[in-house]
């Protein structure tokens, strides 16, 4: 008896650093995934830094109630599986999207998640989930920069020419 308590305990307390240390938390309901779907699923969150995984409901809400997180409370029954988004907090959401449209069977329903432990409702998730990539946004970001700093160096270099009184920069 004592060494299963103490399992559970160890099960919360990683449970609770998962919470801790995700950008986002999906809760999905899960039921009738083939073994097909259930791998490339877990593929696809392996590769963008999602650890997926099914935990019973008890330890999560004893987890996440540790973190004064209780706004999962009434959405932790049935069979039940969590994305915690690592290092990008669109990738759960997004991954979890599609695979709904493109799956007819209805093995995955979203039942809620969490954004920097704030309640997300389903369509929140599904708000968050059509935002782009983490990285599609740094390129957007870069992209717009590059033509931002290459604009400021030609008015730098007009400036300097005007200065040493080379040519008048054209208009």
């Amino acid at each position: 008896m004592g060494k299963n308590l103490d399992i559970k305990k160890q099960v919360v307390a990683d449970i609770t650093e998962k919470f801790q240390n995700a950008k986002s938390v999906i809760a999905v309901k899960y039921s009738g995934l083939t073994v097909e779907q259930a791998t490339d699923l877990r593929a696809k969150f392996r590769a963008e830094g999602v650890d997926y995984c099914v935990l019973k409901n008890t330890l999560v809400k004893r987890a996440a109630n540790k973190l004064n997180i209780t706004s999962l409370d009434e959405y932790l029954e049935g069979p039940s599986a969590f994305a915690f988004g690592m290092t990008d907090a669109v990738a759960p959401a997004r991954i979890i999207s599609e695979f709904i449209k493109k799956d007819k069977s209805n093995a995955l329903e979203i039942k809620a998640g969490l954004l920097d432990n704030e309640f997300m409702d389903v369509a929140e998730i599904q708000k968050l989930a059509s935002l782009p990539s983490r990285e599609v946004l740094l390129a957007r970001l870069l992209g717009s920069l590059n033509g931002t700093i290459a604009s400021f160096a030609r008015v730098l270099e007009a400036i300097r020419k005007q200065k040493a009184g080379e040519d008048e920069p054209a208009a």
